[in-house]
């Protein structure tokens, strides 16, 4: 990491593919970077940083230096994008360190993206909901099956796929998991919980009654029970009430049950979230 490859960075400062000439010179070198030539990632996965944790890096840092080199990329305005390795980045602009070592890398887009994304899941402490939208986005943007992506990060595909589930709870549910106000646990079975008011409900529940996993199973399981009389309640009404009912969620997208007997007696229940809503289905309402 002396002059001689400080000099190799500099008269192949134009190299930014690997595949443009002497781009195995440049490739896989560790050097020592000046932190003003190194900019962040714009696809990084992590979106929090604790500062307390960067605080406490950065006092490691400053006793015992940088023990593992970021990567970064060249990019075509000549400085160092970061591919993996931003806490590492940030502790040492705290801890007021000129230049740090880097792992230099020649990558297109594509594959820094998924470089990054695949090198948070595997060593970053990510929150649940971080790392669900992390092999989302490795899905999404990067074209992989959940079998690649399971191949890629080393993981299980079922452990995969029951991250991606946890998209599916409410997004209030879904910042409780991030803020650890339940566990992992009190979230895989919430999520069997389809009705929005019901799931977060419960969940409030969990947390103002301090209920253990097994309890939010057993009530998840009642709740679910329900659900699945209702929904047969509903197939068993006849084409013209099915037809109806349409209309009406159509009306009031909030929520309408119908349910009738095999007597013709029934009901209408529309459902509201807050004040707001109520005020504006009385104004449907009226004539």
């Amino acid at each position: 990491m002396g002059k001689g490859l400080a000099a190799l960075l500099k008269d192949n400062a134009e190299i930014s593919s690997a595949q443009e000439k002497d781009a195995d010179k440049i490739l896989g070198s560790i050097a020592e970077i000046p932190i003003d030539q190194i900019k962040p990632n714009p696809e990084q996965p992590r979106t929090i940083f604790d500062k307390e944790a960067l605080n406490e890096l950065a006092s490691s840092i400053k006793e015992l230096g940088i023990v593992q080199p970021i990567t970064v990329r060249r990019t075509e305005d000549k400085l160092f994008e970061i591919i993996s390795g931003e806490r590492r980045y940030r502790a040492s602009q705290i801890a007021g360190l000129e230049a740090i070592p880097a792992y230099i890398r020649l990558a297109d887009d594509q594959t820094v993206l998924e470089m990054a994304l695949v090198e948070n899941i595997q060593r970053e402490e990510l929150d649940p909901i971080e790392i669900a939208l992390t092999y989302q986005r490795l899905i999404e943007e990067c074209n992989l099956t959940q079998e690649a992506m399971s191949d890629r990060v080393g993981k299980k595909r079922s452990t995969i796929t029951n991250y991606l589930r946890l998209l599916k709870l409410q997004p209030l549910v879904q910042a409780g998991l991030r803020d650890k106000m339940i566990s992992m646990g009190h979230a895989r079975a919430l999520i069997n919980i389809e009705d929005e008011e019901q799931q977060i409900g419960l969940y409030e529940d969990t947390i103002k009654k301090a209920l253990s996993v097994r309890q939010v199973e057993e009530a998840a399981r009642k709740l679910k029970s329900k659900e699945s009389k209702t929904s047969t309640a509903k197939s068993d009404l006849p084409a013209e009430y099915k037809q109806a009912a349409a209309e009406l969620e159509n009306h009031f997208p909030s929520g309408v049950s119908l349910s009738r007997s095999k007597r013709g007696r029934g009901k209408i229940s529309i459902s509201f979230k807050n004040d707001e809503e109520f005020q504006r289905i009385v104004e449907l309402l009226k004539p």
